[in-house]
């Protein structure tokens, strides 16, 4: 994933850009970079920041580096900003985006007379620095940066610094936000809503669909009107979100509070307690303990101060193992008890299966679990969801392709088993509910999950769950 932070201010920017590009340390942790126009020019500094939190890496930087323009991301991929010299003049970019016609388009580049890129480490060409390539295309930078909206398949959410202003356009169907801060002398850009709160800026605007805007010291001018159609990740508010954030005025905190009550209403197992995975599923079993009457209790406590997030390691058995050394068990409220269980998601299962394991082993006598969206059938196709190269690292693919006897599945039949009516969809969850060691397992059913964002299901990207864009 990956998110941003950017400001436009008449005196000095590093303050508020260092403390709100860290308000978004949690959508990744491979790469941390700022990038600042001042009387002095261009500065920028990128660090890696997997074995250390990006506040500690670039404060010497934020000591050191000056202007009224700035920004700043954090990256779970690529090293950005990237700082650009082209017929443009010489600018800073960073983005949010899944390119998946990557190639295609470098092919078109190289055609148009590029000549070259920059390979990264694992040989693949760094996505910001294509996307550059691409808006160089153009005559301006506003017909560039609509070009690569428009040709890019996937996603592309970006933030371009220049000396007159700092270029900010959403993603063509809007399926990574982003949003407008304005205080006295100022305007910030963000990813996240919430991070701008504690510097002082109010909600300004959010950007719809494929809207480019420059945003000044003085002001913010509209460059290109947004459209019609929007898909914006439902995931952002079951997983990706902060607590805190709000995307199209939606509570991140409330949906989860709300799909954990949709998730209550169709439930009939009586658990003694209902606690969440720390710690995206903790409001969504806030939220079925609020509805049910069953209390919530925290049965395992993630220990943060040196392990923040398990997400990150790229290789999965380490993954794995940093997720079960961080959570300490509070026996006392585990032994003899029926669990009910509430994580965000399953995506490959190993994660949850451990943890359940772990709380068979520290005396529970029933571990049910209560996913909080739908079983995920199809990889996702327009943001950073998982670095997985194949489906089948799906649990669901994996059950889906033993019980039909080849991996080869129409998707005809990935739609039965989507259907949540369906035969063959009761009989993958038993099935992932045998091979995880569950009492019980029970998904939140798409339609619920829906009505618990509550704006127009037409305008949420369901993909990942139905297949259908």
């Amino acid at each position: 994933m990956g998110g941003f932070f950017g400001v436009a201010a008449k005196d000095d920017c590093m303050f508020d850009l260092f403390f709100g590009t860290d308000y978004h340390s949690h959508l990744g942790t491979r790469r941390g970079g700022m990038a600042v126009y001042g009387e002095n020019g261009f500065d920028r500094a990128i660090h890696n920041i997997e074995n250390a939190p990006f506040r500690t890496k670039f404060d010497k930087d934020m000591q050191e580096m000056k202007g009224n323009l700035g920004i700043g991301c954090i990256s779970d991929y690529e090293p950005q900003p990237l700082i650009v010299r082209s017929h443009h003049g010489t600018y800073a970019i960073t983005t949010v985006s899944k390119i998946n016609n990557a190639n295609e388009i470098v092919d078109k580049l190289f055609t148009n007379g590029n000549t070259h890129f920059l390979e990264m480490s694992g040989g693949d060409i760094n996505p910001t620095e294509l996307v550059a390539s691409i808006i160089n295309q153009k005559e301006n930078i506003i017909e560039g940066i609509h070009y690569a909206l428009e040709l890019i398949d996937g996603s592309l959410t970006l933030m371009l610094l220049t000396p007159k202003g700092i270029y900010a356009a959403r993603d063509k169907y809007g399926r990574t936000p982003l949003v407008i801060g304005k205080k006295e002398d100022a305007y910030c850009l963000s990813f996240e809503s919430f991070a701008y709160q504690n510097l002082g800026y109010q909600d300004y605007k959010e950007l719809g669909p494929g809207e480019i805007d420059i945003v000044t010291p003085e002001g913010v001018k509209t460059l290109m009107a947004p459209g019609k159609d929007m898909k914006i990740c439902t995931f952002l508010w079951v997983y990706y979100g902060y607590p805190s954030s709000s995307y199209e005025g939606i509570s991140v905190e409330k949906m989860r509070y709300n799909c954990g009550a949709n998730l209550a209403k169709r439930d009939n197992v009586k658990p003694d307690i209902v606690a969440g995975v720390p710690d995206s599923g903790t409001a969504h079993a806030i939220g079925y303990s609020n509805a049910s009457g069953i209390p919530f209790s925290r049965p395992f406590i993630k220990y943060t101060p040196t392990w923040p997030r398990s997400f990150m390691p790229t290789i999965q058995s380490k993954r794995n193992l940093i997720a079960k050394m961080k959570l300490i068990a509070v026996h006392d409220l585990i032994k003899d008890k029926s669990l009910l269980l509430i994580d965000d998601s399953i995506v490959r299962g190993t994660q949850l299966r451990e943890t359940t394991e772990f709380l068979y082993q520290s005396g529970a006598k029933e571990v049910h679990i209560r996913p909080a969206c739908p079983p995920l059938i199809y990889g996702c196709k327009y943001l950073n969801f998982s670095r997985s190269s194949s489906e089948m690292d799906l649990i669901t693919r994996r059950v889906i392709a033993k019980l039909e006897g080849t991996e080869d599945v129409s998707d005809e039949i990935l739609q039965e088993y989507a259907d949540p009516e369906s035969e063959k969809y009761e009989q993958m969850i038993e099935e992932i509910r045998k091979e995880l060691n569950f009492t019980s397992l029970r998904y939140c059913r798409l339609d619920d999950m829906l009505d618990a964002v509550g704006i127009p299901p037409e305008n949420l990207c369901t993909y990942c769950w139905n297949g259908k864009e």
